[in-house]
């Protein structure tokens, strides 16, 4: 079975609050995706109906072509990871683990012991009483041990220390690249992980603004800069993300498909032409009231 996820005018509401609206999108697996957006984009509410915690309230989600809502079929394969508060959880880790293990068939018991090799998680101990940092590697071991073909981290990764990420990142890559499933990875640490993106969706304020591929949309982006007067000429009519000047100098963002003809017109005008990185294009396509 394949567990490609499609949706369609997806629309969800809190009471009188919407906080998704008219989402269609579909992923294919074997991707890894990025999920961005601002606070209150509507991100984890999302991930929530993609995991079966809520149902739409308008529009549909297919999961392998079925609904996934009380589909135990459907649920028992997407894993869905999120910062926990496990501060009333008393269970040992390694109970916790063999809890897991019995709910999700294509769990991977002695995977699941190297990464706890890895992230030197204590095996013995409370789930409670480890650290912030070790709970959050937890939740990634489970995530990835659990092989599920959906498998969704919506920032569970915040807890850990940068050097203990990068791991969990390899990990993830290499894991992807044995076992190829859809992962989908809402995340703030853009600069930080736009690497790991085969594809990108940005929320804002509940709708979807963009869904396109990693080189695709960065291409996308390109600075501009030179003397002030050129770079206005230059940038005219196009769309401008973002525009800074000192003195004579002048430094604009454009949003536009970035060609041979674009870069021979600027260095026929002097101008300094190049990429801009994808959290720059997220930050500015995002910019408003949040």
């Amino acid at each position: 079975m394949v567990f490609n996820i499609e949706a369609d005018n997806l629309s969800l509401k809190y009471k009188d609050f919407e906080a998704l609206k008219n989402v269609s999108f579909k992923l294919e697996n074997e991707k890894i995706y990025g999920l961005l957006g601002r606070n209150g984009a509507g991100k984890t509410s999302l991930l929530s109906v993609l995991a079966s915690y809520r149902n739409t309230s308008e529009g549909t989600v297919k999961i392998a072509g079925e609904c996934p809502f009380e589909n135990p079929h459907i649920m028992q394969n997407v894993s869905f990871h999120f910062e926990t508060d496990y501060q009333d959880e008393t269970a040992k880790v390694k109970n916790m683990l063999k809890t897991v293990s019995k709910y999700r068939p294509n769990y991977d018991a002695e995977y699941a012991e190297y990464l706890i090799n890895l992230f030197s998680l204590p095996l013995n101990k409370s789930v409670n009483k480890l650290s912030k940092g070790m709970q959050s590697a937890l939740e990634v071991t489970i995530g990835l041990a659990s092989r599920s073909p959906i498998t969704i981290f919506d920032e569970s990764y915040l807890g850990m220390d940068a050097p203990t990420r990068v791991k969990f990142y390899d990990e993830l890559l290499k894991d992807q690249e044995k076992y190829p499933r859809i992962f989908i990875l809402s995340t703030h640490l853009v600069s930080e992980m736009d690497y790991l993106f085969d594809e990108v969706l940005i929320l804002h304020k509940g709708r979807l603004l963009l869904q396109e591929d990693y080189e695709s949309l960065t291409s996308k982006g390109i600075s501009v800069t030179g003397y002030s007067g050129d770079v206005d000429e230059f940038t005219q009519g196009r769309k401008i993300l973002n525009s800074q000047q000192l003195g004579g100098t002048k430094s604009v963002m454009i949003y536009e498909e970035r060609t041979d003809e674009l870069d021979n017109k600027a260095h026929e005008m002097g101008l300094e032409i190049g990429p801009i990185s994808l959290q720059d294009l997220f930050i500015h396509l995002t910019e408003g009231e949040e």
